[in-house]
């Protein structure tokens, strides 16, 4: 099991909590990192708030009949279990299902106990049960589709808080993870308070810009603002609203 070494601030929590995925793509490509969008997963139901908060994984192989019959929820050490009672208040739970939501990774009941636990979410790359129950929760929760069978008909929960791969991109445990109604980012957890800080303004100047254009303005030579005219406009536009 990983020990992350890296623990999110408050400070750069709140300013991930007001920045997009897609803010977050822009910073990350600018670095080289291309494939840092988990693909294939959107909302349960969206909270209108961002879910922010580092990874705490769990790795699912294909289950064989012999290792994985209904009793195996029994054992009191099953790592389905053990990870809903020890992702940590204020993480995210993030589950290699293996692009496969033919079987649900979780359902309302673990999931409910996540959120009660003070958890910041759940991500899986496979499917919910119950996903109308675990719509209707405060907590964030992301997945491919509604899913009824167990889990346990196609995959086994193995190893806790180890690399893992979810919608194709690599999680590290302590990564941080942004949520919003587009879906999912995973910024390795070394950039995540540079990020934080990059995205705040990004967001600053697209609203800027989306307020010119809804004035009619073009978008060339303002986006990017490759005129002085544009600079000069987004510097005014600054110290008059504070941003």
């Amino acid at each position: 099991m990983t020990t992350p070494a890296y623990t999110l601030s408050a400070e750069t929590r709140a300013r991930l909590e007001g920045v997009s995925t897609a803010s977050v793509a822009t910073a990350l490509f600018k670095r080289g990192l291309r494939n840092q969008f988990i693909q294939g997963v959107s909302p349960v139901c969206y909270k209108g708030r961002r879910m922010v908060g580092q990874a705490f994984t769990l790795r699912y192989i294909p289950a064989r009949e012999d290792r994985n019959p209904i009793t195996v929820f029994r054992n009191a050490d099953h790592p389905q279990r053990v990870a809903v009672e020890t992702c940590p208040p204020g993480w995210v739970l993030v589950m290699d299902s293996r692009k496969d939501a033919r079987a649900a990774s979780a359902g309302s009941i673990l999931v409910t106990r996540l959120a009660r636990r003070g958890c910041a979410g759940i991500v899986t790359d496979g499917g919910f049960r119950d996903a109308e129950g675990i719509g209707a929760l405060d907590m964030p929760a992301y997945h491919q589709r509604p899913s009824a069978p167990t889990n346990l008909t196609l995959h086994e929960a193995l190893d806790l808080n180890v690399p893992i791969a979810c919608g194709d991109v690599p999680v590290f445990p302590g990564d941080v993870l942004l949520g919003d109604g587009d879906g999912v980012m995973v910024i390795p957890a070394a950039l995540a308070d540079e990020i934080a800080a990059e995205c705040t303004g990004m967001e600053s100047f697209e609203d800027f810009v989306l307020e010119q254009v809804n004035a009619g303005a073009a978008v060339i030579g303002l986006y990017p603002p490759t005129t002085d005219a544009a600079q000069a406009d987004y510097a005014a536009w600054r110290d008059r609203t504070g941003r």
